[in-house]
């Protein structure tokens, strides 16, 4: 499938040049996703045993018996514990390793369980968090799931942004996450056999390695896209406020074009260092979106949206261009967004114009 740039195709504007290596042009996904008569069951029959199945006991160990000191996040599902685990027969090395442990009374559940193991157990891309095993126990004194993880030490996009305890993101940085995660949801939407609409993409769900490489986590609410022609999935509404497409909380039908709305709040998130809903501002500023709507992209004021933490050091051309990005995955109708194929195109031109420019505060 050819993708071509959202903004050539509908403005008469210059085209850019050639992506920077940070933006290497995204892979063609040859075949349409939605075509498959499978699902993601009959997928996961074909590669859950590639997955290593744990013994309670043996997270029990790895994390020293559920320590509090070890625990690094909570959530709706429960715990989030850093672990250390042996290779399987318990020789060699220990790996370090994320476990997050289900509360039998949250909001997540079982069903929620089982589809991070089915998802997670298919996907295969730099992008996605590595789903290493699972522990499931259905005794008569206790029900226990859990699902082991590759460790993340850079935690969550939402703590740098929001967290002023941690360094501030550099304008390179965030292009980089940017891309990241575009192109795993491109890869959701168009590298499978199946079409797979993640549902939930918050910054809270971006977890960064060592080198600040973005993979997206959390496949709780991830659903199979529509097959046989049809255009949309209906279902529940379920999310998380700010971040749902208005479309589909209205309607509750569900296509990929959910996800690039709420890819557009997220960029919108990473240009100005703000949350989509913060309480804590004055009220006309409270809730992003409408804030930002008022400083016109081209005007002199544009500036004032961008996050301060990153003290003018960033190209003004191309977080223009990023915020016209964000506009169009904001379109009202789902059809006249962007595909993440687009988006892609879009931030690659983004990162050229940050790399010609040279200084990154060029036009300030």
């Amino acid at each position: 499938m050819k993708c071509f740039s959202f903004f050539r195709e509908r403005t008469r504007g210059r085209s850019s040049a050639a992506p920077a290596k940070l933006a290497a042009k995204p892979p063609s996904y040859p075949s349409c996703p939605s075509s498959s008569p499978r699902s993601i069951s009959d997928l996961y029959e074909e590669k859950a045993g590639a997955l290593r199945v744990f013994d309670l006991s043996e997270l029990r160990g790895a994390t020293n018996d559920f320590s509090r000191l070890l625990k690094i996040g909570q959530g709706g599902f429960g715990a989030v514990y850093k672990g250390f685990i042996r290779p399987p027969g318990g020789a060699g090395n220990r790996t370090t390793v994320a476990i997050k442990k289900l509360n039998s009374k949250g909001l997540q559940g079982h069903k929620q369980w089982l589809t991070e193991v089915q998802f997670l157990s298919v996907v295969d891309h730099p992008n996605l968090v590595k789903l290493i095993g699972y522990c499931a126990v259905d005794g008569e004194k206790e029900i226990q799931r859990l699902l082991v993880y590759e460790f993340m030490p850079n935690k969550s996009l939402e703590q740098h942004l929001f967290n002023g305890a941690y360094p501030a993101l550099s304008w390179e940085r965030r292009l980089k996450i940017a891309m990241g995660v575009a192109e795993g949801l491109r890869y959701l939407h168009e590298g499978l056999e199946i079409q797979v609409i993640f549902r939930d993409f918050k910054a809270s769900n971006i977890l960064l390695d060592k080198e600040f490489n973005p993979k997206l986590s959390d496949f709780g609410l991830a659903r199979q896209g529509p097959s046989d022609g049809r255009s949309h999935v209906t279902t529940a509404v379920v999310g998380t406020y700010g971040y749902a497409a208005p479309d589909y909380i209205k309607s509750g039908h569900l296509t990929i074009k959910s996800d690039v709305w709420s890819f557009g709040v997220v960029l919108y998130e990473i240009l100005t260092g703000r949350r989509t809903l913060d309480k804590t501002r004055p009220k006309p500023e409270q809730k992003l979106l409408d804030w930002v709507k008022k400083i016109p992209i081209e005007s002199k004021r544009f500036s004032e949206i961008m996050d301060p933490r990153l003290r003018n050091e960033y190209s003004i051309s191309a977080a223009r261009l990023l915020a016209k990005l964000a506009n169009s995955c904001l379109l009202k109708n789902p059809k006249d967004r962007p595909s993440m194929c687009e988006v892609l195109e879009t931030l690659a031109q983004a990162i050229q114009i940050t790399t010609d420019a040279g200084s990154p505060t060029e036009n300030h």
